[in-house]
C-alpha cells in the first residue's frame, strides 16, 4: 500500500466517521447524561463491534448477505427495532428540574457494563456497517501485496479516526450536562435524541441490501 492510498483512505474515513450516525448520537447523549468517564464504556461497546463487523466483513460475511437478502433483512429489522426501542425510551424518559441530569436523576445503579452493551447493540444493529466495510476496504487494497497486513493497517487506521470523532462528540455531550439539569432543556434533550433514533430506525428499516 503507498502512502498516496493510505492518506486517501485517512481523508475519506475521516469524513464518513464524522457523519452523525446511531453511534455517535449515543455516545453524545451518554456523556451529556452520564459523564465523559462513562462514555467512555459506550464507545468501547461501539468499537468492539464495528471491528468484529469489519473483521467478518473481511472474512467473506459482507458477501454473504449480498447472496442471501433475508438474512440481511432479518438483522436489518431486528436492529431497526432496537434503534427504535431506544429512541422510545429516551423520548418518554422521566425529568425532574434542579436535579442532576445524569444518572442521579434517573438510573442510579447504571454501571459502565450496561453502557458497553448498549454501545455495544447499537453498533452492531447495523449490518450495513459490514456491507460498507466489505465495499470500502478493497479499494484500498492491492491484491498483488499480502492482503492481511493491508487490512490490519487500514483498520487500524479506521479504528483511530473513528475513537477521535467519538471523543469530539462525547466531549459536546459533556459540555451539554450543565444545561440539562433545567427540566425543560433536558425533557427538549430527550425527544431530540429520542427522535434521532426513531428517524435512524425507519432508515434502517427501508434500507436495501
Amino acid at each position: 500500500m503507498s502512502a498516496q492510498t493510505w492518506w486517501l483512505f485517512v481523508m475519506m474515513t475521516f469524513v464518513v466517521s464524522a457523519t452523525p450516525g446511531p453511534n455517535m448520537i449515543l455516545v453524545m447523549s451518554h456523556s451529556a447524561r452520564f459523564g465523559f468517564r462513562a462514555a467512555l464504556a459506550t464507545m468501547c461497546g461501539c468499537m468492539t463491534a464495528l471491528l468484529a463487523m469489519m473483521s467478518l466483513s473481511a472474512a467473506g460475511l459482507g458477501a454473504l448477505l449480498q447472496a442471501f437478502p433475508s438474512v440481511f433483512d432479518a438483522l436489518r429489522w431486528a436492529g431497526a427495532a432496537y434503534l427504535a426501542y431506544l429512541g422510545i425510551k429516551s423520548w418518554r424518559s422521566p425529568v425532574h428540574d434542579g436535579l442532576q441530569p445524569a444518572s442521579a436523576a434517573e438510573e442510579p445503579a447504571r454501571k459502565a457494563g450496561s453502557l458497553y452493551r448498549e454501545g455495544l447493540l447499537v453498533a452492531a444493529s447495523n449490518p450495513k456497517a459490514i456491507l460498507f466495510a466489505a465495499a470500502f476496504f478493497p479499494q484500498f487494497i492491492r491484491p498483488e501485496l499480502p492482503q492481511l497486513p493491508q487490512f490490519a493497517i487500514l483498520l487500524a487506521t479506521f479504528s483511530v479516526i473513528e475513537i477521535g470523532w467519538y471523543l469530539v462528540y462525547a466531549g459536546s455531550g459533556h459540555r451539554l450536562a450543565a444545561y440539562l439539569r433545567r427540566a425543560p432543556v433536558l425533557k427538549a434533550f430527550n425527544r431530540l435524541t429520542g427522535g434521532a433514533f426513531i428517524g435512524f430506525a425507519a432508515l434502517m428499516a427501508g434500507a436495501r441490501n
